[in-house]
Formats: structure tokens, C-alpha cells, sequence
């Protein structure tokens, strides 16, 4: 049975960082993408950054671009989101998603609805 849970979520300060995890169970990293999505409230959900399975090949939104790091460690099981030089645009609840119909993503994985299994969120909050 598939599962994703996502950790990390907090309070943090203007310029701060942060690190979320999302542990999966019931498939592989090695052969699957998952992605990092975010909703703040009153506004659409947003595709963050992805890394494909095999050779995990990374993806950012131009919003988080040269500020967030997408990493994984496929024999735990993890997928990290290090985020750095938070600011208060960047509160939301954010989820993790798995893409199980292949190695690579979708072109249009930030969408979201390539995406077969998500997480049920863990929320961020920027502020001081």
C-alpha cells in the first residue's frame, strides 16, 4: 500500500530555513518522481520542485528557484526540501505527491494531476 507523510513543517523567521521530509512506503524511489506541491490559503496550489527516479533529475518553480534544494536518500525512502531565505510568501501547507507511472515526470507535473498518491500536507509558516 502506497504512503507518503510529510515532516518538517513549522514557524520560522523572515530569512530562515527550513527542511521538510516525506517518507514513502510501497514503491520505490529508484523508479518513480515525487514532487513537492504547496497551497497557501486563498490561492491555487502550487508545484514546487520534483525529482524524477533513476538519475534524479531535479525540477524547481522560477518562485523558489536558487532558494530551495530538492534531494532524496532512496534506501530510506526520503525526499528532503531544503529550503532556504524563507519569506512570508512561502507560507503554506505544503505536500508531497508520487507519480507512479514512470521514471520521468510529466512535463506538466506541476499541475499536479499526473500525480497518483499525496501526502496529507505539513504546514509552514513564515513569520516574524
Amino acid at each position: 500500500q502506497v504512503h507518503l507523510v510529510e515532516s518538517g513543517g513549522g514557524l520560522v523567521q523572515p530569512g530562515g530555513s527550513l527542511t521538510l521530509s516525506c517518507t514513502v512506503s510501497g514503491f520505490s524511489l529508484d523508479y518513480f518522481p515525487i514532487g513537492w506541491f504547496r497551497q497557501a490559503p486563498g490561492k491555487e496550489r502550487e508545484g514546487v520542485s520534483c525529482i524524477s527516479g533513476g538519475d534524479g533529475t531535479t525540477y524547481y518553480a522560477d518562485s523558489v528557484k536558487g532558494r530551495f534544494t530538492i534531494s532524496k536518500h532512496n534506501a530510506k525512502g526520503t525526499v528532503y526540501l531544503q529550503m532556504n531565505n524563507l519569506t512570508p510568501e512561502d507560507t503554506a501547507v505544503y505536500y508531497c505527491a508520487a507519480d507512479l507511472s514512470g521514471t520521468r515526470p510529466s512535463p506538466f507535473w506541476s499541475e499536479g494531476y499526473s500525480m497518483d498518491y499525496w501526502g496529507k500536507g505539513t504546514l509552514v509558516t513564515v513569520s516574524s
